[in-house]
């Protein structure tokens, strides 16, 4: 039998000390491999150089229908159209297992960590956007059964090239009893409501002697209910105010704790920066802010954190959080998606909001620097 990655291990409740491995989606390379590996792509089926599909507004294509046991390993899309801002109007969904409810659903550029609705070049060990606008997910997605992805056009105008290149392995045993399966989740706040915007800087006593013990108001990145792990976070960030926006401390809550289980000192934190990032982008593999703002209404940032050191395990529900400036005092806008695997059957997504509404857009919530102008 092959040596799984060491998420996947996780994945399918294994321990770390199980197998002593890189925590990398690779089998071991000095072992004969026993699955068969298969690609969907778009290439022509005539033979000719046509490698692409169009998706007509409102359609819906299906880039992947295959039997399990199985596991997909790779995603890679790339999108030739002229619509702006085509990256939140076109949405992602895998559905695992014949489920009806998507366990992955998301505009696909934030899947892919562009949240911002506009292209970067970025690399993570499970994620990234490469030159040219080329979009890459190694996460090990287990099936049983059946796996479907499918992208929709959500948007007023045809994609007129949509290229894709998927693969996944199909075994002869079955999968174990206790795999866990791959899901992540879209969610904004546009924008986050403060409780107020009378302040001038992070630091005066109003907002910085606020306390905020268990977590009300702030901006959720995810909640669950069952059996999985946690394992990350990409996020962007429009400000609508002035000043640093990432006062807020992350908090996860375990298994119906009313008070956080987790709690840090941060955002930059969270995402293993410090001080503001410095006010210059970085991304590694494991943590990242490829984009980081000014502190000025209308800058924007680009943050990432994926916990494959230490997924955060859950037995009967998780909820993911963050404060949007000290206890929730500011009023900027988020754009997320969560990573985690769980047992089905998973809990329904909140309805993604209407795509105009996905659009990053400046808000009038008052506060430094908000001298309203509504620009996209």
């Amino acid at each position: 039998m092959m040596r799984l990655s060491l998420l996947v291990l996780l994945a399918a409740g294994f321990t770390a000390g199980a197998f002593a491995q890189s925590p990398v989606a690779q089998p071991d390379l000095t072992r004969q491999q026993t699955y068969t590996l298969h690609r969907a792509s778009s290439t022509d089926p005539t033979g000719a150089n046509a490698d692409f599909r169009s998706i007509a507004p409102g359609a819906t294509l299906t880039v992947l229908d295959a039997d399990g046991p199985g596991m997909v390993s790779h995603l890679w899309f790339t999108i030739a159209t002229g619509e702006p801002y085509h990256l939140k109007r076109i949405v992602l969904r895998i559905y695992w297992d014949g489920e009806e409810n998507p366990s992955v659903e998301a505009p696909i550029g934030d899947f892919f960590g562009l949240g911002l609705g506009i292209y970067h070049n970025w690399q993570s060990q499970m994620l990234s956007v490469g030159s040219d606008k080329s979009l890459n997910s190694f996460f090990p997605m287990p099936f049983r059964h059946h796996a479907r992805i499918t992208v929709t056009n959500e948007g007023k105008q045809r994609v007129g090239s949509f290229y894709y290149n998927i693969d996944y392995r199909t075994y002869t045993h079955p999968l174990p009893d206790d795999t866990v399966y791959f899901h992540a989740e879209y969610r904004q706040a546009q924008p986050n409501r403060g409780w107020t915007n009378n302040w001038i800087s992070n630091g005066d006593p109003l907002v910085n002697n606020k306390t905020n013990p268990d977590g009300k108001d702030n901006y959720v990145w995810m909640e669950a209910k069952g059996r999985g792990q946690y394992v990350g976070v990409t996020m962007s960030v429009l400000q609508n105010q002035d000043g640093w926006w990432g006062e807020g401390d992350d908090m996860f809550f375990i298994d119906g704790a009313k008070t956080p289980s987790i709690v840090g000192t941060g955002s930059e934190d969270y995402f293993l920066g410090a001080w503001d990032f410095g006010g210059k982008p970085f991304s590694y593999q494991l943590y990242g802010a490829p984009i980081v703002g000014d502190e000025l209404a209308g800058s924007r940032s680009s943050v990432y954190r994926f916990h494959l050191d230490s997924p955060i395990p859950f037995t009967q529900s998780f909820k993911a959080t963050i404060e949007h400036g000290n206890a929730n005092d500011r009023s900027d806008n988020y754009y997320s998606v969560a990573y985690w695997y769980q047992a089905e059957p998973h809990e329904p997504f909140p309805p993604l909001p209407p795509v105009e509404e996905r659009l990053p857009a400046l808000q009038h919530v008052g506060g430094p620097g908000n001298a309203f102008k509504a620009v996209r």
